[in-house]
């Protein structure tokens, strides 16, 4: 049985080429991801690990929780803090570590590093040797700044050239004192890092007198754990933690991990998709290779062979299938993986040095998805190949499914599919946390009712393209009726595609939905005509919405000024505003009482009221981050939204509290709204700073378009590969169903069917086939993006369901295009057959 499952393995290579290709394609995404997730993340971890070498133990401020009224804050590491963290015993030095956002820009003003790479620190002493200097001198007061090699290599900045940077808001002009190297990892990645001395670094990021960090080396001879221990007796508990320069590593290592878990994760989610996709194509195969040879498969029956030993003999056939595909789509994703790698570098992100990371597991993954999903793919095909009875087989009568086994699949398929809709339906009454799980629950269940149900849906279906069939006289109606000749192959085939159209469609209608939402959440949110904010959405100095209030054609502005507050014993966030201004600024919609903030009156939000029973004219204390209360009243009960919510109240009230006030967003509104001469006016207002974002609404919509844009293309880069699998899977369905044909073919050429006309008949049932999967796959993922969508609007007040017309009449073109190249080798394969040996084939 072993040499003869070989045997037929070898005599049918050219019909198992496209399930080859099929599996190798899924098992190169699988293989691919692997080794480009654990390249990217042992590059990181080796490069984050250097940046450890100098710290034997690191000192860093405890939070302390709030108590009664109090607000909780966080501790602050003082010099007298560091003087004595580097004369406990063990310890040979100390340094004072300061970090935080510094943009810098280029020659022409604009931001390097990115929105969320561009950082700052300080340099300690005159030789610091966390960074070693290649050029220059340390730096030393507010006008000189040290920039890495690798920004200033791709900016052009040299020693002595002046640099444009902002740390909260104003533009500081500091000189290059000097270029250092380092191992940072976010600057291998294509960050910025720019270093000032100590004091003017604390005096930057408001730590006036304090640091972030105190980084301890080890004397000679001292073990970490020991060194760490000396500091846990001399620095008081409460107020710091200590953790060695090892832990530390490993914490980044797990960081660095868990962070491409989640890339890897939804990368082996696709890839499942396109191996899901490929089993179709394995079992369509199968069914046909096996329904070619049933006389073969009755005759080792007859001579003694059993069932186990039939069904044994197709899966070592699968078994070579798919060790041949996974050795071959291990190789292929190596090779993907590598090329990943390299298209970071195209789309400007740099990653450190390292080797390919090929491990044993991926090795041993790659194999076992290849020979697991082809095997189980063909057990069904094998298992009901054994079950035809021997004189039935040899007699060449196909054993057709009965109207019992019809009956239960539709009556199962029909039960699937019905709970599969109940379950998503139930899910959209519930909100967004907890209904996740019944939506995909009932996805599943629904996906797979539909797949058991569409032999049935083909006929109807099908039979609706009769009169455009018409058109094309014998051609077409011969393909209507090869269409629907064996349903089951049909389904199969048609599903493949349905799949990938399915996620597609409903991606699709979620993004749309989602940006029209957010535009009117926009619009009818904000009377602004700017919103002013950081590159990275981090707080602004107040000195810019000082700056913005006097600037030309300025009629009313407010920042909007965060603050921590305890009510009734627990923590809520204050938004401060200019109360005077704040009314032109929001078109809000109240609820109860009216849009009021000034002195004690406050607004808040409608979750706000309903948890602390709020309504307009009720009172509360708020305790304040100095110790201090105020009694607040509410004048006004409004709708929020995910860019205004919580308690509003008067800056006058919130600023004289705070510690350390700082904006996160200015809201401006012009003389003649926005425009281009608007703009540049508070831009140059500002000093054309590399760090902040002026904004208008479409702006704002544009990025979030831009952030969805990107999202999408992903999406469709990635399903591409299931729409290429379902392409080879309408490929090999034809071209076998073609080989089955053959003296069918035949006679049809003998009584006067042309070559034309064979292409012709073969093309339009690829193209019904198609057109047939792409009709299942857009109306499903219109429901589950109508149903993901109901679940979205429990958390979006203007989330209404957008239908993308146009797109689902592109992706039905899709579909038809698929077909249509799919068809093109069979239909060139059938009309080239010979018809006097097509009709002597058995």
């Amino acid at each position: 049985m072993f040499r003869t499952a070989l045997r037929n393995v070898f005599a049918h290579k050219a019909r198992l080429l496209m399930t080859v290709l099929a599996v190798m394609l899924g098992v190169a995404f699988v293989s691919g991801t692997l080794v480009f997730t654990n390249t990217i993340s042992d590059a990181y971890q080796k490069s984050s690990a250097k940046g450890f070498d100098r710290v034997d133990v690191a000192v860093r401020p405890e939070y302390q929780d709030s108590e009664g009224d109090k607000v909780g804050r966080t501790a602050e590491l003082t010099r007298a803090l560091l003087d004595k963290a580097a004369h406990v015993p063990g310890a040979a030095s100390a340094t004072g570590v300061v970090s935080g956002f510094t943009a810098v820009a280029d020659k022409d003003g604009k931001l390097l590093g990115g929105d969320w790479q561009s950082a700052g620190g300080n340099y300690w002493g005159a030789k610091d040797p966390r960074y070693p200097l290649v050029a220059g001198h340390a730096p030393h007061g507010r006008g000189e700044v040290l920039l890495d090699s690798r920004t200033a290599e791709r900016a052009g900045y040299r020693v002595g050239d002046t640099v444009r940077l902002s740390v909260d808001g104003p533009v500081l002009t500091p000189t290059v004192a000097g270029i250092f190297t380092t191992d940072d990892g976010n600057v291998a990645a294509g960050g910025s890092l720019a270093l000032f001395d100590t004091p003017t670094a604390q005096a930057l990021f408001g730590k006036k007198g304090s640091y972030d960090e105190i980084d301890v080396r080890a004397a000679a001879g001292t073990a970490q754990s020991a060194l760490k221990a000396e500091l846990d007796k001399a620095l008081p508990s409460r107020l710091v933690e200590t953790t060695t320069g090892e832990h530390l590593a490993d914490e980044q290592a797990r960081a660095i991990s868990a962070s491409m878990s989640g890339l890897r994760q939804a990368l082996l989610v696709f890839a499942g998709i396109a191996l899901f996709v490929g089993t179709f194509i394995i079992a369509n195969t199968f069914t046909m290779l096996v329904a070619q040879r049933t006389r073969e498969l009755a005759l080792m029956r007859a001579v003694g062979a059993s069932r186990r030993q039939v069904t044994r003999s197709v899966l070592i056939e699968a078994f070579a299938v798919g060790a041949v595909a996974g050795v071959t789509g291990l190789a292929a994703g190596i090779g993907i993986g590598a090329g990943l790698r390299g298209l970071l570098g195209s789309f400007g992100a740099s990653v450190p040095d390292g080797p390919l990371v090929v491990t044993p597991g991926t090795v041993a993954a790659a194999l076992a998805v290849g020979v697991l999903i082809t095997m189980l793919a063909a057990w069904l095909p094998g298992r009901r190949a054994a079950k035809i009875p021997p004189v039935a087989a040899m007699s060449s009568v196909h054993a057709k499914a009965t109207t019992k086994s019809l009956v239960l699949r539709n009556t199962l398929g029909a039960l699937f599919s019905a709970a599969g809709v109940a379950v998503v339906l139930a899910g959209t009454t519930m909100n967004a946390d907890s209904g996740q799980g019944a939506m995909g629950l009932g996805a599943v269940l629904l996906i797979v009712g539909v797949f058991i149900l569409t032999p049935l849906l083909s006929r109807p279906l099908i039979a609706a393209a009769s009169p455009l069939l018409r058109v094309f006289g014998v051609s077409g109606k011969l393909a209507r009726q090869n269409s629907v000749r064996n349903p089951r192959r049909t389904a199969a085939t048609a599903s493949a595609l349905m799949i990938g159209l399915t996620l597609i469609t409903g991606m699709t209608v979620m993004a749309g939905s989602l940006q029209t939402s957010i535009d009117k959440m926009a619009s009818a949110a904000i009377r602004a005509d700017y919103v002013v904010s950081m590159a990275n959405r981090g707080p602004l100095s107040p000195d810019v919405a000082d700056r913005l209030a006097t600037a030309k054609g300025v009629t009313a502005s407010s920042p909007l000024r965060n603050g921590e507050s305890r009510i009734d014993g627990g923590t809520e966030f204050l938004t401060g505003v200019d109360g005077s201004a704040i009314g032109k600024l929001t078109d809000l919609k109240v609820r109860d009482g009216s849009f009021t903030v000034g002195g004690s009156r406050v607004v808040v939000d409608e979750d706000r009221a309903k948890e602390y029973g709020w309504t307009a004219g009720s009172r509360f204390t708020a305790h304040f981050e100095d110790g201090k209360a105020a009694r607040l009243t509410v004048a006004g009960v409004y709708e929020g939204n995910e860019m205004l919510n919580g308690i509003i109240l008067d800056n006058k009230v919130l600023t004289p509290h705070l510690t350390d006030p700082a904006d996160m967003q200015v809201m401006v509104k012009t003389a003649g709204g926005a425009s281009g001469a608007a703009k540049d006016r508070l831009v140059e207002a500002l000093g054309t700073n590399p760090a902040i974002k002026i904004q208008d609404k479409q702006d704002i919509s544009n990025e979030i378009a831009k952030m969805f844009t990107l999202m999408l293309n992903m999406v469709y880069g990635l399903l591409g590969m299931a729409v290429i699998v379902a392409v080879l899977g309408v490929i090999n369905t034809l071209a076998m169903s073609v080989f089955e044909r053959s003296q069918e073919i035949g006679m049809l050429r003998a009584i006067g069917l042309d070559r034309k006309a064979v292409k012709r008949m073969v093309r339009l049932e690829s193209l019904v086939i198609s057109l047939f999967g792409g009709v299942l796959g857009i109306g499903l993922g219109v429901f589950f993006g109508w149903a993901a969508g109901e679940l979205l609007g429990t958390k979006m007040a203007t989330y209404e369901l957008v239908l993308p017309w146009g797109r689902m009449a592109v992706f039905l073109l899709l579909a038809g295009t698929v077909g249509v190249l799919a068809a093109l080798w069979p239909a060139r394969r059938a009309a080239r057959l010979n018809m006097l040996a097509a009709i002597k084939a058995e």
